[in-house]
């Protein structure tokens, strides 16, 4: 005699017995742990073609099962309680319900089929990419800690990409299709919102930073060509769809991300939109590396961008910092080198902080704005008062701000980095050459110096008069973020 459930799957009906001695043995009914069959529905499992493609069974229901084979489950209220039917469904209705969560799951990888889709690169673009000459590593300055981006066309920004990874013989090295990295770029960068800051140029900006970390702070070395590769990626997804508002705001208006996420809610969706594009149609770059490889760089990618969480740096800081100051780093080591890496992606994610004077204070008036944007929607969503770097009330405040976010977060980052990799000092020098900048400002805050509002950055603030400790008044002038 058949199994129970080959029988359900030949004869194509649900099989409800109340009683299964008249069909099984004591020994077929008792396992080796002592486990005793007394009851079983079963019932086939149809796909929208209407194939079997498999069974389900209901074994020892705590509600006793009336009736023999084939009796309908109207009678029994307690019989279906969760999963494939309702209570008071009969048993075709089970049938039913699978049949209709196959339908919801066909709709399911339809809309990702059309998310894909759109969110792909189109072709034109990609052979218009495919066929231009990728002008030189020196003619982007990528090698400089002192990269600007804001007088390249987007254009640029993708050309600038593809040379990164063609200088770290990437493509050569894992065998990438050209036309697929080409696409790839485009579609990460078509893949970004166009908020002021959490931006595409804003990844292609960490991303340049980590690749002037690998190659003239001469971290490569420590790093295997699969963990280049890995960062470079985690660098250019870690904000894919960023929406302009923080995980804080995700938790207080209680989005579907947050619910999905209760931790790192933002970064566990950059990473997921990094695999979306990853496994659209002609976007996979690792589609040449073994199994064991797409998993290791896959870890790679996945702890690198989770790692920009702030509250993952502060959590895993002083671990690091024991480490350097002990002495007893080993970067081969696995759990050492995640460190590592996930102190590379801060430092890559915050670097905006030590580069020129004059590109800084730009870069901080479009993260404030995206701050006071945030800012205003919780005043006006959840008429709730946001925190002082997000409050546009208070923007005379932000001098003083960056002051604390560079003693807090970058100087002690950069300080531990440059003492154990010294040809990355420039980053901790134009941390400090800015912190005198910003300083300065909040000093002149201070004296009653009123900031302005300004569709740019670059508009001088209005003259004050202010009194020194020694009551001589004087007249100056200044240029701040506002």
């Amino acid at each position: 005699m058949l199994p129970l459930h080959h029988s359900s799957r030949r004869i194509f009906q649900i099989l409800n017995i109340g009683d299964v001695s008249s069909w099984m043995s004591q020994e077929e009914r008792e396992d080796e742990d002592g486990f005793l069959t007394r009851s079983i529905l079963s019932m086939p499992i149809v796909n929208g073609q209407k194939t079997v493609i498999g069974v389900a069974q209901l074994i020892n229901k705590v509600c006793p099962l009336s009736g023999g084979m084939f009796e309908s489950t109207t009678n029994n209220p307690c019989l279906l309680e969760r999963g494939l039917g309702h209570p008071k469904n009969n048993g075709s209705s089970c049938l039913q319900g699978m049949a209709s969560l196959c339908k919801l799951m066909a709709k399911q990888k339809v809309a990702l089929e059309c998310l894909s889709y759109h969110a792909t690169a189109s072709a034109d673009d990609t052979t218009r990419l495919y066929h231009e000459t990728i002008p030189s590593v020196e003619c982007y300055n990528l090698y400089s800690f002192k990269f600007v981006d804001f007088d390249l066309s987007d254009d640029d920004t993708c050309r600038a990409t593809v040379r990164m990874f063609l200088q770290c013989n990437l493509v050569k090295q894992f065998h990438i299709p050209y036309d697929v990295l080409c696409r790839w770029v485009l579609s990460v960068k078509k893949n970004y919102r166009p908020v002021k800051y959490h931006n595409w140029r804003h990844a292609l900006n960490v991303a340049q930073t980590m690749f002037a970390m690998l190659k003239t702070g001469k971290m490569e070395r420590f790093m295997t060509d699969l963990e280049v590769l890995g960062l470079l990626v985690a660098c250019l997804c870690h904000d894919l769809d960023h929406r302009g508002t923080n995980n804080a705001f995700q938790t207080k208006t209680e989005s579907p991300l947050a619910i999905l996420y209760s931790t790192s809610t933002m970064e566990h969706h950059h990473f997921d939109q990094c695999v979306m594009i990853l496994n659209s149609e002609g976007n996979n770059i690792f589609q040449s590396l073994s199994t064991e490889d797409y998993r290791s760089v896959m870890k790679t990618v996945e702890n690198a961008i989770i790692s920009t969480d702030l509250a993952m740096y502060f959590k895993k800081k002083s671990s690091f910092m024991e480490v350097v100051e002990n002495g007893e780093f080993d970067w081969q080591s696995e759990p050492q080198k995640e460190l590592l890496c996930g102190m590379m992606m801060t430092a890559c994610d915050v670097s905006a902080i030590a580069k020129p004077w004059e590109v800084q204070h730009k870069i901080a008036k479009l993260v404030a704005d995206e701050f006071f944007d945030q800012g205003d929607l919780e005043k006006l969503q959840l008429n709730q008062q946001p925190v002082a770097m997000m409050d546009r009330e208070r923007k005379d405040e932000l001098p003083q701000m960056q002051v604390g976010f560079i003693d807090v977060i970058c100087l002690p980052l950069y300080k531990v980095l440059s003492e154990t990799f010294p040809w990355i000092k420039a980053l901790y020098d134009g941390c400090v050459e800015n912190r005198k900048h910003w300083q300065d400002l909040a000093e002149k805050v201070e004296m009653g110096l009123t900031w302005i509002d300004h569709d740019t950055i670059d508009k001088p603030v209005e003259e004050f008069t202010g009194r020194t400790d020694r009551t001589v008044v004087y007249r100056q002038t200044c240029r701040g973020v506002y």
